[in-house]
């Protein structure tokens, strides 16, 4: 029992002891009491009720008390709902289709789930959301929780290709703050060729308050001018040769799923009528499936959206755009996911580890074809088992894609400067 449930409560106007608290509301006035309570006590009670009694001053101090200590929880109960369970599902997903399509190459993947600018989509809500704070300290924020576990990752790639006779030049300044595409050689190409979509966060991070700020000045014209770039680029001027290049057109392809995201936090989206949220969003997925079918060529023969800047543009524009709206308008939550305990603990598992899961999933597969060389030298391995599945190898991935998220996952704990934990609670 707390100190507040000790008090004593005094009587009402009828001789009764007066609840303890939480009140429904405070008490009324005497003559605002209904008649049916009066008739249990009878006149006599009734006369000779001491008035001043109705209100004592005494009461209202349990009252402010209980408001008082009711603030913390109103204040903690947004936090649980704060992780969306429709956006971390769609954020494991995501992880699951860019391994997926990392191990059989499948260039429908991207058509069927665009997981990069979902991903980009999602990171621009959580953006907008966290610049309701002092931007620099955002900023510092995000670059804190991504930095040590890439330069984690990093120290092994580098020291591998180290050994296998790479020297790098000044360029290695990319390896400590990934403004620009990290060198390497060929050896470990398949590594860090990944880093892209790590540079690519990195700018929209560093640029994000400036890029909220114009947004809110005229959101719907600059969510639709942020189409434009791309075009320029494919048509009008391609941009310079080097890193900063890169950069341009990666920025220019996921520049509108970004802004997206601000759009959607600020609640555009569920403002705009379904019938034109759903017309653009076709139009463009049709364009960006015309071109990515009608341009094969200059994709090297196939119809893959990530070897298709503009395709891959507009495809996820109109992706992602109806994924965000149909969150909003139809409030989309997926709260029945924690009904399903191990479900819902492997999304989280993907959300807590979504840096160390995109970082050495690429490692991970790389390692799993000399691990299944040596299934071969086993007779009934080699008898029994699929080894020469590639899904065999796929699932010989997430194995180890497991053991790296339990021995190196916890680097993103000490980066969000919490407890570092073999597996996130």
């Amino acid at each position: 029992m707390t100190w507040e449930q000790q008090q004593p409560y005094g009587y009402d106007a009828y001789g009764q002891p007066q609840q303890p608290y939480p009140y429904q509301q405070p008490q009324q006035p005497y003559q605002q009491q209904q008649p049916p309570q009066y008739v249990d006590y009878g006149p006599p009670v009734y006369a000779t009720a001491p008035l001043p009694v109705v209100a004592p001053e005494v009461e209202p101090e349990p009252v402010a008390e209980k408001v008082v200590e009711a603030a913390p929880e109103s204040k903690a109960a947004p936090e649980p709902a704060g992780r969306d369970r429709y956006f971390d599902t769609l954020r494991a997903v995501a992880l699951i289709r860019v391994v997926t399509y990392h191990t059989f190459g499948w260039a429908w993947c991207g058509m069927v789930f665009p997981s990069m600018g979902i991903m980009f989509g999602l990171a621009g809500t959580l953006m907008a959301k966290s610049l309701e704070r002092p931007a620099f300290k955002v900023v510092r924020s995000r670059m804190r929780r991504l930095l040590p576990p890439f330069w984690f990752w990093g120290f092994f790639v580098v020291l591998a290709m180290l050994i296998h006779d790479w020297m790098p030049g000044w360029q290695i300044v990319f390896w400590v703050v990934p403004v620009g595409d990290p060198p390497g050689n060929a050896w470990g190409l398949q590594a860090w060729e990944i880093l892209w979509y790590l540079r690519t966060y990195l700018w929209f991070v560093l640029l994000s308050p400036a890029l909220l700020w114009i947004f809110r000045k005229a959101p719907i014209p600059v969510l639709l001018l942020t189409l434009v770039p791309i075009v320029v680029l494919k048509f009008v001027w391609s941009g310079p040769d080097n890193r900063f290049g890169n950069a341009l057109w990666d920025l220019s392809t996921y520049l509108f799923c970004w802004i997206l995201g601000f759009a959607h936090r600020d609640g555009v989206l569920q403002k705009l009528k379904p019938f034109l949220v759903v017309t653009l969003s076709v139009a463009a997925i049709a364009f960006g499936g015309w071109y990515a079918f009608t341009h094969q060529a200059e994709a090297g023969g196939t119809y893959d959206l990530d070897e298709s800047p503009l395709a891959q543009t507009y495809w996820s524009a109109g992706y992602v755009m109806l994924l965000m709206w149909a969150k909003a308008y139809f409030t989309i939550d997926f709260a029945w996911l924690t009904r399903f305990k191990r479900l819902d603990r492997v999304v989280t598992i993907f959300n807590s580890r979504a840096v160390t899961i995109y970082l050495w999933h690429e490692i991970a597969l790389v390692l799993a074809v000399p691990l299944t060389d040596q299934f071969w030298k086993v007779p009934a391995f080699e008898k029994w088992l699929p080894l020469g599945s590639q899904w065999f190898m796929f699932g010989i991935g997430w194995i180890l894609i497991a053991v790296f998220i339990v021995l190196c996952g916890w680097v993103e704990d000490v980066a969000a400067k919490k407890k570092p934990r073999l597996l996130p609670s």
